[in-house]
């Protein structure tokens, strides 16, 4: 079964960088080879199922604009197949190897969390059909813990234990559905796990909660021999006041604390960092850094707004320092770049889907170009090891190893000449290779 929503649209095909049709590829050619994957394997893309399929296009000020008949009926399952079929076509003429979704996303509505999992349950069988018959792969699955007001005061950290059990159930309900077909990682955001008001919060309280909640999860995926990765994905805050899982750094030291940092890694939103205060860079840099990288949900945000705009990404200089780090770490081990990114109200066009992300994949396949570039020239590596090269002669290497004391070192002063950071320099070189 089809569905009829996308009948006018081709497959959308790499037309080359000086094309001008809207609905063709300008950088993205698939199976073209590079850095020695092709642009496929490199960027492993996925089509998130909720801004995509459920998103009807509200907002706080106005009901829904955008034309989706499969959401008239939440709790059928009918709606469920007739959103699934528009879907897989979606994902086929786009060329998307990979798709995203959450339980709520898939499965019919259901009043209860035991009606749900059956849901979900009821609803796979189908998409392994549909994954089978086209090749498209799960990047990950996740439950939503967030939207049903039993979790309004969060799932996980939530003051009565109850809740606590609703939110194991889901994601029993996912790990299992996410490992039945074949999905690589499995996702945790804790969009409600945090508070707004420290007067009713006890904070060493929620965090064990959480902690002890993970290693359920991880218990859980040893049983069932799922391998996959599982990721938190951080945020400051929206819709909680202020959100435990903030940014890299504060979720690090969380699984650190807990013991919990071999088992779980990060997947990095770029409209998320931007809210916690940093650049999208910096967060991935420091994921790689602290060795809890995993994958990437792709977006950007509004400068002038402070919320989660989750806007398609159009930034090809900034996503190529992004992509010089990812390469340089090796590229993906079972992650990749998760568009979490809807359309706005007013694009309510079936083509406007198709236009927002493939902006957003010649966006990434430029700017995959350009971070090889940035890698074979070695002028930006050059520069680092030169700035850093004393550390690698003896003395830096005995501070490093703890050979010398304060004394020692204190004995030995001398009086360093400053060197340029050439910053300026660095700026340009990035302008001009762009």
């Amino acid at each position: 079964m089809s569905s009829n929503i996308f009948n006018n649209i081709s497959p959308i095909e790499y037309a080359g960088p000086d094309n001008k049709e809207p609905l063709a590829f300008n950088w993205y050619d698939a199976k073209k080879k590079v850095y020695g994957k092709t642009m496929e394997e490199h960027l492993r893309f996925a089509v998130c199922y909720w801004h995509s399929f459920n998103w009807p296009g509200n907002d706080i000020f106005g009901e829904g604009a955008l034309p989706r008949p499969w959401l008239i009926k939440q709790h059928s399952h009918d709606n469920a197949l007739e959103k699934l079929n528009a879907a897989f076509e979606f994902f086929t003429r786009l060329g998307a190897p990979y798709f995203c979704f959450h339980d709520v996303d898939i499965a019919a509505h259901g009043d209860t969390v035991k009606t749900l999992t059956e849901n979900v349950k009821k609803i796979s069988e189908p998409i392994a059909r549909k994954m089978e018959n086209t090749n498209i792969k799960l990047l990950w699955g996740t439950a939503n813990l967030f939207s049903h007001p039993r979790y309004m005061a969060g799932a996980a950290t939530n003051p009565d234990p109850e809740v606590f059990k609703c939110a194991a159930a889901q994601v029993k309900c996912m790990l299992e559905t996410t490992h039945q077909l074949g999905g690589e990682n499995y996702v945790l955001w804790g969009g409600r796990e945090g508070y707004d008001s420290l007067l009713n919060t006890d904070i060493k309280r929620e965090l064990e909660q959480y902690a002890r909640f993970l290693n359920l999860v991880i218990e859980h995926k040893t049983k069932i021999g799922f391998k996959g990765q599982i990721l938190i994905e951080p945020k400051p805050h929206e819709p909680a006041k202020h959100q435990y899982d903030r940014d890299v750094a504060t979720v690090v030291a969380f699984l650190e604390k807990y013991d919990l940092q071999n088992d779980i890694k990060l997947n990095i939103e770029a409209n998320h960092a931007t809210m916690a205060g940093s650049s999208f860079e910096h967060e991935v840099a420091n994921a790689l850094a602290l060795n809890a990288f995993g994958s990437i949900d792709i977006n950007r945000g509004d400068p002038q707004n402070a919320w989660d705009t989750d806007q398609f990404n159009n930034d090809y200089k900034e996503m190529a320092l992004v992509m010089k780090h990812i390469l340089l770490d090796g590229g993906f081990k079972k992650g990749g770049f998760n568009f979490d990114a809807k359309l706005r109200r007013q694009s309510i066009d079936v083509e406007d889907l198709f236009i927002g992300h493939i902006g957003g994949i010649d966006v990434l396949a430029r700017a995959l170009i350009i971070a090889i570039k940035m890698i074979e020239d070695e002028f930006l590596e050059n520069f680092k090891k030169e700035r850093y090269k004393k550390w690698q002669q003896k003395e830096g290497q005995e501070i490093l190893a703890g050979k010398l004391t304060l004394e020692d070192l204190a004995k030995g002063v001398t009086n360093p000449n400053p060197k340029s950071g050439n910053q300026e320099l660095l700026e340009k070189y990035i302008n001009d290779i762009c």
